[in-house]
């Protein structure tokens, strides 16, 4: 009974961010929201230039109105009246963050609309704004009783005491500019997200934490509405307004299971692409101008090896569904 829930957070998510397509795509058009692309990319992405952006607002609202609904719900029916304090910071805080993320990708994607060029905000003042969510949200967790300890697969809860909190505010901002530098190619950043949700729920229902598992339903669904309009040719881009939002809701969910270990694991993809920009730029310097990757992030390599945006999508999911799995074995046998 209560994988209903799950369900339906999943399914009400995705109909509301597939059906705000509708309404959103034309209006952005409407008030020439549209993304200038960089002109040092791929040429051949010209032709996506004016596509209307800040599309995260899409599954930003179907996101938050199914975990509002469903969580709440699935407390009361399995008659848990109310939520303890940790689980309802957990959720709600980290639904919060995401959103606080969302907030600064907005401020950013907006100067880019206003100014009509590839440039938002500037990179200190994106990092200011990014520490300051993190550091409320971890702060959150620390008033409703988060210790400094986690658990590690084969070891067991871990007290790292002080550092604990230092590497969590200093790993979530890294990891939600690794989500933003795996946007960049047609439906590749909600397709990676989609499948990293889909094992948070799967893991969430092993470790009997189901009240995660619906809000990563609620995660999964929007990503695949969002889909409908971003697949390859895409209608609309999430922009940093989703990217940064799914980044925060990718942390949320590690940090809510007390596992952010397996943000490391299931989002193999997503470190792999700002670890290619942060290489690109020590070999860049170092060499006095040489670059190992084509282009950066390395889905942008992959591009200019000849991959078409299909392909990339698919190869990226593959390797997100590959270090999934083993997560969920590092959780099943782990523990």
């Amino acid at each position: 009974m209560n994988s209903v829930w799950i369900i339906l957070a999943a399914i009400v998510s995705f109909g509301t961010t597939a059906l705000l397509g509708k309404w959103m795509v034309p209006f952005l058009h409407k008030i020439n929201f549209g993304q200038t692309i960089r002109e040092v990319g791929p040429k051949w992405h010209q032709k996506k230039n004016g596509t209307p952006t800040m599309g995260g607002f899409m599954f930003i609202i179907g996101i938050a109105l199914s975990t509002v609904i469903f969580v709440p719900i699935y407390y009361s029916m399995t008659k848990q009246d109310s939520l303890q304090m940790m689980m309802r910071t957990k959720i709600f805080g980290g639904l919060l963050m995401a959103v606080g993320f969302g907030a600064v990708g907005f401020f950013d994607d907006y100067i880019k609309v206003v100014k009509k060029r590839n440039l938002g905000l500037n990179a200190k003042q994106k990092l200011i704004l990014q520490f300051i969510v993190a550091g409320a949200y971890l702060y959150s967790l620390y008033l409703a009783g988060s210790s400094s300890t986690t658990l590690i697969p084969f070891f067991g809860n871990v007290d790292f005491g002080i550092w604990y909190w230092i590497v969590a505010l200093l790993g979530i901002v890294g990891m939600v500019n690794a989500v933003n530098f795996t946007d960049g190619i047609d439906g590749l950043n909600a397709s990676v997200t989609f499948f990293v949700s889909l094992f948070f729920m799967l893991i969430s229902g092993i470790l009997g934490i189901e009240s995660m598992s619906v809000f990563a339903a609620a995660l999964a669904g929007g990503c695949l509405g969002f889909l409908v309009w971003n697949i390859n040719p895409a209608k609309v881009f999430m922009g940093d307004t989703g990217s940064l939002f799914l980044g925060g809701m990718v942390c949320a969910l590690g940090f809510g299971l007390n596992l952010p270990i397996l943000i490391l694991v299931i989002g193999f993809v997503y470190i792999c692409e700002i670890l290619s920009v942060v290489i690109q730029v020590v070999y860049f310097k170092a060499t006095h101008g040489k670059r190992l990757f084509r282009m950066s992030p390395i889905h942008h390599h992959f591009e200019m090896c000849g991959w078409n945006e299909h392909k990339i999508c698919r190869v990226f999911s593959l390797v997100t569904v590959i270090f999934g799995v083993a997560a969920f074995l590092l959780v099943f046998y782990g523990f």
